[in-house]
């Protein structure tokens, strides 16, 4: 299994509102019946909550220790810095917001209300919108959860990572198996179908037949949505030097393997559908439809310290779509936040290559692949038959039957998903190759086109 990783990185001015009567699965197709107008006047939005009580020992996220009581402060600045993008954005429909962190958990649930009422104070928020929540199951985020549900969220992300205690003592989590299926009974109960469940595999010590018994505990009490992630040991983590210094060790990568397809082996035999690498859901509801978003190539408003966004700027006559990234330090955010309304740290423009790569690695990640229509939105001049359906590479990878091109558009197979990270290189290298070739030779048309234009 794989860790996936980006390889490299005219909106009309009148506000118009309508309401999504669907609990947001009209999301899903309705640019591809509208046309390209929908990819910029719909987004999603991301909120950072960089807090955390503790860093475990697997983490390298953007989140901090609160020294100083100051989630007032940091609620003001999460509204102000949504009303700038937002405002920036001039997108007319917010389709979906996520409150991720850090813990979120650990905000007081006015925090995420206020959020929500500054997004329906600038754009169309549905009452049905997908509003999801990351929890921490500790008994403080689980007597929250009631609390959250009155403030608008309508699904919860529940990072249980492991149902064995020694484990989650060696991560550094702070809660006990015990109250990881308290919190997704609790959860369950107030969102009846939209819980998800976040499990972690190739942890220290951990067999595949301990990773079977704990997938069938979990799935005595999680039928609606659960996400399997790799451990990655990453540079600078307490778990990396001890894994590094020989004091703990690791699955070796055969034995992950293993362990990622019977996962997915056991959670098909329980009805769940396998929609993306990592993601997989009892019925279409529990789809997390936020992500889904980000898969697709949708646009996404990053809010918080250390946010990431990906949207054109017509409030600042830009046509172009941009990668937007936040300030990383909390207090540092904040005050700049006071200062000019936002705290993006940094702007990159995509040039066209750059967005179809992001449309292709993400697009890849869905079991459903990319299908021509949403494919011509992007690349309205080359085809994906024009782009993939020459290259000898590509031929080789659709003769072994890892990946499909077909009427439906480009897709892995079951076996293609798990090797999907050897598959990407030759997709963007051949998609390189297809944008530059396809560059000089409209630069050449443009040439010969002046020469007969202006005669001498």
């Amino acid at each position: 299994m794989m860790s996936l990783r980006a390889a490299r990185r005219a909106l009309s001015p009148g506000v118009r509102r309508f309401s999504d009567t669907s609990g947001g699965e009209i999301v899903e197709d309705v640019s591809e019946r509208t046309g390209c107008a929908q990819l910029t006047t719909q987004a999603s939005l991301y909120v950072h909550w960089p807090y955390c009580l503790r860093r475990c020992s697997y983490c390298n996220f953007n989140k901090y220790i609160s020294r100083d009581n100051n989630d007032h402060m940091m609620t003001e600045c999460l509204q102000k810095e949504t009303e700038t993008l937002l405002q920036l954005s001039q997108v007319s429909c917010v389709t979906s917001v996520f409150f991720g962190g850090g813990t979120p958990s650990l905000a007081h649930p006015s925090t995420v209300a206020a959020v929500l009422e500054t997004v329906s104070g600038q754009a169309s928020l549905s009452e049905k919108a997908e509003v999801t929540l990351e929890v921490n199951p500790t008994p403080v985020g689980m007597s929250k959860l009631e609390d959250f549900c009155r403030a608008g969220v309508n699904r919860f992300s529940i990072g249980v990572q492991s149902l064995q205690d020694d484990d989650l003592k060696i991560l550094g989590r702070d809660h006990s198996s015990r109250q990881a299926l308290q919190t997704i009974e609790e959860a369950r109960r107030l969102c009846p179908g939209r819980v998800s469940v976040d499990v972690m595999f190739g942890r220290p010590k951990q067999s595949v037949e301990s990773w079977e018994n704990e997938l069938s505990k979990l799935l005595r009490v999680c039928d609606d949505h659960m996400s399997l992630y790799q451990l990655t040991l990453e540079r600078g983590t307490q778990l990396f030097k001890q894994v590094q210094g020989g004091e703990v060790t690791v699955p070796a990568e055969d034995v992950t393997a293993e362990m990622y397809q019977c996962a997915r082996r056991t959670l098909h035999q329980h009805g769940f559908l396998q929609y993306e690498v990592s993601n997989f859901a009892k019925h279409q509801k529990a789809v997390s439809h936020h992500n889904m978003s980000y898969w697709k190539g949708r646009q996404y408003i990053g809010v918080g310290p250390g946010a990431h966004g990906r949207f054109v700027l017509p409030g600042e006559g830009g046509v172009a779509r941009e990668a937007r990234t936040q300030t990383l330090e909390p207090d540092v955010w904040m005050r700049e936040v006071q200062q000019r309304g936002h705290g993006t740290r940094r702007r990159i423009q995509l040039n066209h290559l750059e967005l179809l790569e992001e449309v292709l690695v993400m697009g890849m990640r869905m079991t459903e692949g990319i299908n021509h229509k949403h494919w011509e939105l992007f690349s309205p001049q080359l085809s994906l038959r024009e782009v993939f359906g020459r290259s000898t590479d590509v031929q080789e990878l659709l003769q072994s039957g890892r990946l499909i091109l077909d009427d439906r558009g480009l897709r892995c197979s079951w076996d293609g998903l798990a090797l999907l990270d050897s598959m990407l290189p030759a997709l963007l290298v051949e998609l390189e190759r297809q944008i530059s070739q396809r560059l000089q030779r409209d630069h050449h048309t443009d040439g010969q086109t002046k020469k007969t234009s202006n005669p001498r």
